[in-house]
């Protein structure tokens, strides 16, 4: 048996148990050191140097590079280190735009958290961020903007973008105090790679990249008379935005969030989990076709517009082996935009999503009626909240209250589209044979759930064993393709952009690995509380099939993605 090891952690002897850096190992003894470029997702890169601890050699290390060797002796707050880190906080301030109250990123930002925990009262060098004020190519993309007078060039972003997103539309560019974040050449960020899955300004510390703000837009559209204005809420929205208005991380909010809704002024809210029925009902048909003739295969989900942009600019190879079922969102809107036209009244079509990319998917000449978007308006769930607070509602008091009929039903199936793996646990649900409580439990544990980012197993279908895949996080996806264009064989996969699914999209708060764990939770537990768990089995999907679907499912369920 190996002999422990430990390091002393300001005269604390610490056991080192399989931590990969001395930040992990110092945590243990409820010491919090202060970070900007670390990210346990993300490689190490250990540029900002506000983790550095003093050995006792005299010397300082970084804690997020360094690994725990026994017999360590560190300190970790020492006059010499609040000095170091004072300054260094300096410098970052003296290359960061002031204007925090107006800051979208204002009481969420790493950099005036650790400034207060510091007490910076006063800045001893001259404001260079002017130099790198905002420009419009920084509000250029449909889904985010950029201000690059707030980056801090901790370079989370661009290993987001090319470790986790494989996507690589921004890198670093020129050096010294010219170095920015920037994308090729230095193009607009709408005409990069860039997917706008939003990942980038999830690990933002500073608000230099933030969620494209389009609430005016609708409070524009809330308060003219001559519109109906309409809203269709995301699964995961409902288990990510409590815990900025009161509420315990993971909690199913629904009820809430419809309740807040109609107090802004909303007329018609709805659950886009009902459209999520509809996918459902639309893919697996397209699945068992496929399987039967052998055509097409692997198919490849549809809901997220992250991955269709990725599979467009990258893969356009795979274009014919994705489903033809727009997403939920699209679905839904084309819906309620075909039933307007029986209202005299304009609508006006809001969808809350958890996704940035959303935004971008709801201004495609694909989702336009009459020249129109069917989707006039996204807003994310961050964007939500701020509604929300600004209109002084009390969210932990309100009363919840239902969504609006005459699609008012959802299943369980609908609801777990929110996490990597709900989709394809939705279509096995209703592919699968065995239609008692017992058959939905053995699916559970087949192996499409979990967080991790590619998840594989088999089932049984006739003579054939399905082999499915689910993946989360575009680099994961990208590993997954080239086994399939290599001649692996896969009759399922499913991907989304976001690791882990919507649940940690763009447009949420930010989570870290537990609040994720606990938003998927808070999905699963409504599923199980659903008497209808299964798509099929809803009992307003044959309403729409005989009423507004009639001789339309193609036209308004349906899409073809070209390169």
């Amino acid at each position: 048996m190996a002999e422990k090891q430990y390091v002393t952690v300001d005269g604390i002897p610490v056991e080192i148990n399989g931590e990969k850096n001395l930040l992990e190992l110092i945590a243990k003894v409820g010491i919090k050191l202060p970070t900007f470029c670390y990210h346990s997702d993300l490689s190490i890169y250990g540029a900002c140097r506000m983790c550095m601890v003093e050995n006792e050699r005299g010397g300082l290390d970084a804690a997020c590079s360094t690994p725990p060797r026994g017999g360590m002796v560190i300190k970790t707050n020492t006059e010499r280190l609040r000095r170091y880190r004072k300054n260094i906080l300096e410098l970052i301030l003296a290359n960061h735009c002031g204007n925090c109250t107006t800051c979208e990123n204002n009481s969420k930002c790493k950099l005036q958290d650790l400034a207060m925990r510091f007490n910076i009262t006063g800045v001893r060098f001259p404001n260079n961020a002017l130099d790198k004020a905002a420009t419009p190519e920084g509000h250029s993309s449909v889904s985010i903007t950029r201000d690059m007078g707030k980056c801090i060039l901790c370079g989370d972003c661009v290993r987001m973008c090319n470790e986790i997103q494989n996507v690589g539309a921004i890198d670093f560019a020129f050096r010294g105090s010219k170095m920015v974040i920037s994308t090729a050449f230095g193009k607009p960020l709408s005409e990069s790679p860039c997917v706008g899955c939003g990942q980038c300004a999830a690990v933002c510390p500073t608000g230099a990249i933030i969620v494209k703000n389009d609430i005016d837009k609708v409070w524009n559209a809330i308060d003219n008379p001559k519109l109906k204005t309409t809203v269709q809420i995301a699964p995961a929205v409902r288990v990510a935005l409590g815990r900025e208005l009161g509420l315990k991380e993971g909690e199913n909010s629904m009820g809430k969030i419809v309740a807040a809704l109609r107090r802004i002024g909303f007329d018609e809210i709805y659950d886009t989990s009902l459209s999520a029925d509809l996918t459902v009902i639309e893919e697996t048909e397209e699945f068992i076709s496929r399987v039967e003739k052998g055509e097409n295969l692997p198919l490849i989900t549809s809901c997220c517009p992250g991955w269709i942009q990725y599979a467009e600019n990258k893969h356009p190879e795979f274009l014919p082996n994705i489903s033809t079922c727009r997403s939920p969102m699209q679905m839904f809107a084309s819906i309620l935009k075909e039933q307007g036209k029986r209202s005299s009244r304009k609508m006006f079509h809001v969808a809350v999503m958890p996704c940035t990319a959303k935004k971008y998917e709801a201004g495609r000449d694909e989702f336009k009626m009459d020249g129109e978007p069917n989707v006039d308006a996204v807003i994310t769930t961050q964007e939500l909240i701020g509604m929300i607070k600004e209109s002084g509602i009390m969210f932990d008091e309100l009363e919840p209250e239902a969504v609006d009929m005459p699609f008012g039903t959802i299943s369980g199936a609908g609801v777990i589209f929110g996490v990597t793996g709900g989709v394809t646990e939705a279509v096995l649900r209703r592919v699968a044979s065995n239609k008692s409580r017992s058959g939905l439990l053995t699916l559970a544990n087949c192996g499409q759930r979990g967080m991790e980012g590619i998840k594989e197993f088999t089932l049984p279908y006739g003579d054939l064993n399905l082999h499915i895949a689910v993946v989360s996080g575009l680099a994961n996806a990208e590993a997954v393709l080239k086994r399939v264009a290599a001649g692996e064989e896969f009759h399922f996969i499913e991907i989304m952009a976001c690791p882990g699914g919507c649940v940690s999209g763009g447009g949420q708060p930010y989570a870290k690995e537990a609040q994720k764990a606990d938003r998927s939770k808070g999905l699963y537990e409504s599923d199980r509380l659903l008497s209808i768990r299964r798509s099929e089995e809803n009992p307003d999907i044959p309403k729409l099939y005989e009423d507004i679907l009639k001789g339309k499912v193609h036209e308004l369920l349906h899409v073809h993605y070209a390169k």
